[in-house]
Parts: C-alpha cells; structure tokens; sequence
C-alpha cells in the first residue's frame, strides 16, 4: 500500500509540473507584402505642391498609404483623376487612371488601366499604362498608346513627352494627317518620330503607299 501510495503522488506531482508549463502558440512572420496599409482615406479632393508651388488636384474614391512595403507607396485602387496647374493656377491638363501607385522615395507614379490625358491644346493621349517621373518630368510608356491632336492621330508601341505634352516621341507608331496637312496622303513609320507641336513637319509618303484611313 505505502508502494501505491508513493506511485500516485508522483504522478500527481508529474500531472501538476506538466500543467504549470506554458506554451507559446507562433504564427508565421507577416511578411512585407502582406502589410495593410498605415493610413487609408476615402472621398480625397485635394491639392499637391511641388516646391512650394501647387501644381496638382487630386480627386480619388480611396487613397492608401503603406510605409511597410518596399519600396514605400501610395495607392489608388478605386482610381484616380488629376488637374495640372501652370504657375499662374490655370488648368494645364487632365489625367485620370483605373488605378496608380505612387513611389515617393523615387518621386514616380504609375498609372494604369484606361489611362488618359487632355491638355489645353486639345491633345488627347489614351494607353494602358504610363509612367510619369516627378524628377525627369517626362511621361513615358512602353505598351501601346494612341496621342490625338487636332492635326493628326498617332499610334506606337513606346512613347515619351515632357509633362506639358508639347514635345513627344512615338516608336513604331502609326500616322494619319488631316487632309489640307497631306493633301490626302498618309504616313506609316517603324522609325521613332520626335514631334515639336510648335512646328510640325511630316514626312509624305509616295501616293502609292496606300493604308487605313484616319480613325
């Protein structure tokens, strides 16, 4: 009897140790990626200076911003409509996109999905996608885009311009001209086309050469 009774404290005494210890319940680490965002606002109309001088309007749905990830963002997944100023706070131009991320370290926005912009000259730029560097100043795109102005329509696989859309460059593009421009003629070129808007001068391809008409 004394033998059982010396078996049962120790158990009871192995029971009671086993019990006293902890444990510790770990998760996988939340990796970068996976970070929600440290401050979301929706309903955004605001202003944007550039060295202390407005240059942009903002309007936005939802507007994130996520410090965690890497490189550091502003996302704008619900879309986003821009207004450009000149100097003076007259409207230079319209951006819109579906949607556009902003990377301030490297002062550069992507734009995506039903990108397009209107100047006050009346060019109209459609694409897919555009870059535009806040340190170049230059937009660029390497998918394919359509550049409208009231003289011609061009159509490329690569595109770059200053941010006031005067001075630009299509590769592989297409091109069509008004008829009092090309008296009828059309041009089509893989060679890349720099165009100054203040002076246009085309280059008329033979009659012979004979493509699409202008859309």
């Amino acid at each position: 009897m004394a033998g059982a009774g010396l078996v049962v404290m120790l158990l009871t005494a192995i029971s009671m140790l086993s019990c006293s210890e902890a444990h510790e319940h770990t998760a996988d680490a939340i990796r970068p990626e996976d970070s929600t965002a440290m401050m979301t606002s929706y309903g955004v109309n605001t202003l944007i200076s550039d060295s202390g001088v407005i240059k942009y309007r903002i309007v936005t749905e939802r507007w994130e911003v996520n410090t965690v990830r890497q490189p550091p963002r502003w996302e704008f997944m619900k879309g986003i409509f821009f207004e450009q100023f000149d100097e003076q706070f007259h409207v230079q131009a319209y951006i819109q996109a579906d949607s556009a991320w902003y990377f301030d370290q490297q002062r550069l926005w992507k734009l995506r999905g039903r990108v397009s912009i209107r100047n006050v000259d009346g060019l109209i730029y459609k694409s897919e996608e555009l870059y535009w560097d806040g340190t170049t100043h230059e937009f660029y795109s390497n998918v394919f885009s359509r550049l409208i102005t009231p003289e011609r329509t061009m159509e490329g696989t690569y595109f770059r311009s200053d941010e006031a859309m005067t001075r630009y460059t299509v590769s592989n593009s297409k091109g069509s001209f008004i008829a009092d421009d090309m008296e009828g003629s059309q041009q089509s070129s893989s060679q890349p086309e720099t165009t100054d808007t203040a002076a246009v001068q085309p280059t008329v391809r033979p009659a012979s050469q004979k493509h699409a008409a202008s859309r």
